[in-house]
């Protein structure tokens, strides 16, 4: 199957390439800024905002993989200029869509936020609820099938945004975790290899066309969950640091997952594994992948 894949050089969409690459034809659009060498795909070097690259682009691929889809406009530019054909197109987008404050598990048929949130984490948020509606009108403006995934907080080896690595390199360098004493929020996570082989269960399946699905792992954790889980993995020795909240952001302490009851927010991820055959790794076994990855990389 030939797919071409826009932005997948890094941590999700890299780890979809891997994988994806050993059963299929794969080309990847990107700025240039990470390289596929060695993936087994072909690189393309572009701004996907940039008409004229998609104007040029004119090779028929039977499936588009959309990693990063931000803005409003952001698929209307790639399927408006882009003149070849395409059977379907799977938009990566993500759970924080839906409303706010909602009681249980979020399914897929839960209202979108509609409220104005501020700061960088709202225009995220308004970009991906907007450009959902935007994948779906404009595919069936040209007859394209179109899929949407929703993973909740993305885990594992080769992601390098402060999360859980900044835990890991803690843990590795200073043999230290702190003990968060007045954080309740909870959270759930999936493995960046179960997100990528959701994908693969979803290429030209007409079952999955018109259709969303949320990605989340099975255990709903707090950070005192989440640290003891590092600490069962760990080659190191661990020393506790009990922070509250305030002085472990007064740090510059990273608390990246929901920290108070308030900010918990809950997925139902029934229909990924009914419909697609998704099984999801547990924690503990995927938090010991990630841990022994960048503990080489920290040592």
């Amino acid at each position: 199957m030939k797919i071409l894949v826009i932005g997948g050089s890094y941590f999700y969409g890299r780890v979809f390439v891997m994988l994806a690459a050993k059963e299929h034809e794969i080309t990847v659009v990107n700025r240039g800024t990470y390289s596929v060498d060695g993936l087994g795909a072909k690189q393309l070097t572009g701004d996907r905002r940039d008409e004229t690259f998609w104007q040029k682009l004119e090779e028929d691929y039977q499936v588009i993989v959309d990693f990063c889809g931000y803005e409003s406009g952001d698929v209307a530019k790639v399927l408006g200029n882009y003149s070849g054909q395409v059977k379907q197109y799977i938009f990566i987008s993500t759970v924080d869509v839906y409303r706010r404050g909602i009681v249980g598990r979020k399914t897929e048929d839960t209202p979108f936020e509609t409220r104005t949130i501020s700061g960088e984490a709202g225009a995220y948020i308004a970009g991906k609820t907007a450009l959902e509606q935007e994948v779906a009108e404009v595919c069936r403006a040209r007859n394209i099938n179109y899929t949407i995934l929703r993973p909740a907080i993305l885990y594992g080896p080769y992601n390098y945004a402060p999360r859980e690595s900044v835990f890991i390199q803690m843990a590795v360098q200073n043999h230290v975790l702190p003990q968060l004493t007045d954080a309740d929020g909870r959270f759930q996570f999936t493995y960046v290899k179960d997100a990528a082989e959701a994908i693969g269960k979803c290429l030209l399946k007409e079952q999955t066309f018109g259709q969303a699905y949320n990605l989340c792992g099975e255990e709903i954790l707090t950070y005192e969950e989440f640290f003891q889980c590092l600490i069962q993995v760990a080659e190191e020795s661990i020393e506790r640091i009990s922070l509250t909240v305030e002085e472990a952001e007064l740090r510059g302490l990273p608390l990246p997952f929901p920290v108070c009851a308030s900010e918990t927010e809950l997925y139902s991820n029934e229909k990924s594994k009914e419909v697609l055959g998704v099984s999801y790794t547990p924690f503990s076994e995927g938090m010991k992948r990630t841990y022994k990855a960048f503990r080489n990389v920290y040592l």
